[in-house]
């Protein structure tokens, strides 16, 4: 009985479901379709995600000095070891008295070089910090800021959960990537290059030794990163899985139990949670095992070092470094072992975040994706004004609330006319479909004279709610056109058209604040009595009244604590305190009893009273005094006018109304 479901407008969603691609991550096909697209975009996409660092030039400047000193005092403090031994323990341990002021001072010397390499190592991750969550406040403030200017086609073919993952999972990939991968890659690149030229100034030879056994190193780390890079990704998309189906059964819960589905329901989770402990399991075996097989063979390094260096010293072979010419000494054997552990760490660390920065780049892309999604344009240059209404007749644009508006309608000439909005409305030949090739709409013919009260009925797919986003604007017809007051709707700037009309919808969104607050979202300038006013109108004053706080009771959790009826009733009062000229009743009473209906129902009239009003209703009852009831079928309208001539036709309206037929 829903005319909608899963927030869709009516048939939309069989005609338009092979036509909606679900890129959430979720599924092999979408995951490798974005992976593609990434490997092609790499260079725009990391050129377009480092623009956020505009703001942060001079602390991501900082960053990398810090980072330079921190990586070249890693460097240096190995070469500490051959001065330290040649120069001062060698020398000292020949002589009856040693001096030991001398190795004192450098051994301080030493420990302040350490402590600004620790102090630069400490500012840089600080800073990092500071950026990392800067960029990311900055990417979802962007992100929410276009969403709001989306277009309402755009959530209708796209899941919430698809939506949400771009502010949690994809986001989270980028906070990795800056926070961590990035300082550690930028670290590790320099601590490699001062670690190499540190090892040339020690010994050519024996750099030769490292460079030869690097081979083995990088086989090592492209068999093992390609192979948890694969699972890695296979792991995000059983995640993926495994939160869409939690997030199924938590909304869902009621009807597992109300049909006995929980062991069914823990199977099938069971099937998921498998796919994903396999695939999390490989992933982080090929990852965790990469630093201990690194290690590993950077003592296999060490020893090849110590046995090479060891043979060059005892042989006397001459030693050429980069600056100039000697032997092997003992000191220098220690200092280059010291940095063949420095040299081998980096690279491991560099291998482990490829895969972080391949994932953090195709969130970035699909973030990107949504941020180029094209907007709803404020196409019209027709705008609303308040007027105030002279005692000759003529109006004049105002800032207070006077209860009149009117159209600010461009003229060739330059000039600006004033036409007063009265809520007249005309569809004439109106063709429109959701997707070009499958039209929904077919000819589409309305009056709508300012006071009147337009019902449309019909089985669910026949195009009722097509018709109100339609007027809305929501989407804009292929064919045919629609007037407001005898203006094109095309010439109207979109939000001046809404904020002419109010809405109810059958499905009720409540936001986290208080039941005033709620109410007050139709205006946000409505004063606390007339929010009450509206209430009352909506006859919500009697239920709130009893909530625990009142109008101050925090509603959460799209008003959970609410029942169904009581959740409509606040958005029928929202729509009431809006006070718009067209109303637009969406099954507004399809949650509510038939006793509180009846009772609504006289609230509703004088919530109608002077106003056009387009209802859409299941329940015939509430439409027999409606001034004009079309009735549609598959997109087109079958019969129409008001209660008592339909039942003369005794055509569909008279079967649905007498039971012959029911509405599906």
């Amino acid at each position: 009985m829903n005319e909608k479901k899963n927030m869709q407008p009516e048939t939309m969603q069989n005609q338009q479901a092979e036509h909606i691609k679900h890129d959430s991550g979720h599924g092999n096909h979408a995951v490798t379709h974005r992976r593609a697209r990434t490997a092609k975009d790499a260079k725009g996409t990391i050129k377009r995600l480092f623009s956020y660092l505009g703001k942060y030039k001079l602390r991501f400047t900082l960053v990398i000095i810090f980072v330079i000193i921190s990586s070249v005092v890693t460097a240096i403090s190995s070469t500490f070891i051959q001065s330290l031994i040649d120069d001062y323990i060698t020398p000292l341990v020949t002589q009856n008295n040693p001096d030991l002021a001398g190795l004192a001072y450098y051994i301080i010397q030493i420990l302040i070089i350490f402590l600004i390499g620790a102090f630069a190592g400490y500012m840089y991750q600080r800073l990092m910090v500071v950026v990392s969550q800067g960029i990311q406040k900055r990417i979802r403030d962007d992100m929410f800021e276009h969403m709001q200017k989306l277009p309402i086609r755009y959530f209708d073919t796209h899941t919430h959960g698809d939506i949400m993952s771009h502010y949690t999972n994809d986001v989270d990939t980028l906070r990795q990537m800056l926070s961590q991968s990035i300082p550690m890659i930028l670290s590790s690149s320099i601590t490699i290059i001062a670690v190499f030229i540190a090892m040339l100034s020690i010994s050519i030879w024996l750099t030769l030794v490292v460079v030869a056994f690097c081979v083995i190193i990088f086989a090592t780390i492209g068999f093992i990163a390609g192979k948890s890079g694969k699972y890695f990704l296979k792991q995000q998309q059983s995640l993926g899985v495994v939160n869409g189906y939690i997030e199924e059964m938590i909304n869902g819960q009621k009807v597992v139990k109300v049909f006995c589905h929980e062991e069914k329901a823990k199977e099938q989770f069971d099937v998921v949670n498998e796919d994903l402990r396999i695939n999390a399991a490989k992933a982080n075996t090929f990852a965790n095992i990469l630093m201990p097989i690194m290690n590993n063979l950077g003592f296999i390094l060490y020893v090849i070092i110590a046995i090479v260096g060891g043979a060059l010293g005892i042989a006397g072979v001459i030693n050429p470094t980069i600056t100039g010419i000697g032997v092997m000494t003992l000191g220098g054997i220690a200092a280059f072992l010291q940095l063949s552990r420095s040299f081998v760490n980096p690279l491991a660390q560099v291998s482990g975040q490829i895969n972080f920065i391949v994932m953090a780049l195709a969130g970035a892309e699909r973030i990107f994706e949504l941020m180029d999604e094209k907007v709803e344009g404020n196409t019209g240059e027709v705008n609303l004004a308040r007027v105030r209404i002279e005692e000759d007749g003529t109006m004049t644009e105002c800032e207070e609330r006077t209860g009149h508006w009117a159209w600010k309608v461009p003229q060739e000439d330059g000039s600006i006319e004033m036409v007063p909005m009265e809520g007249r409305i005309t569809m004439e030949h109106v063709d429109f479909g959701y997707v070009e090739d499958k039209q929904v709409l077919f000819d589409i013919n309305l009056f709508a004279e300012p006071g009147q009260k337009v019902a449309f009925v019909g089985a669910t797919g026949a195009g009722k709610t097509t018709i109100t986003n339609l007027l809305n604007r929501f989407y804009d017809i292929q064919g045919g056109s629609i007037t407001y007051d005898g203006i094109d709707i095309g010439r109207i700037a979109k939000p001046s058209l809404r904020r002419s009309m109010g809405v109810v919808l059958q499905d009720v969104n409540l936001f986290t604040g208080t039941v005033m607050e709620n109410i007050r979202y139709g205006r946000l300038d409505a004063t606390d009595e007339e929010c009450i006013h509206a209430a009352k109108l909506a006859n919500a004053d009697g239920f709130i009244r009893m909530l625990p706080d009142g109008y101050n009771t925090v509603l959460s959790g799209d008003g959970s604590g609410l029942s169904q009826g009581q959740r409509q009733l606040i958005s029928i009062a929202r729509a009431a305190v809006a006070d718009p000229p067209v109303m637009v009743l969406d099954e507004a009473t399809s949650s509510i009893d038939t006793r509180t209906e009846a009772i609504v129902q006289r609230g509703m009239d004088a919530l109608m009273a002077g106003r056009t009003v387009f209802v859409i209703a299941h329940r015939l009852s509430t439409i027999q005094n409606a001034d004009v009831i079309m009735v549609l079928d598959h997109g087109h309208i079958i019969e129409r006018g008001d209660h008592e001539r339909l039942l003369e036709k005794k055509g569909t309206y008279y079967q649905l109304y007498t039971g012959a037929s029911e509405l599906e």
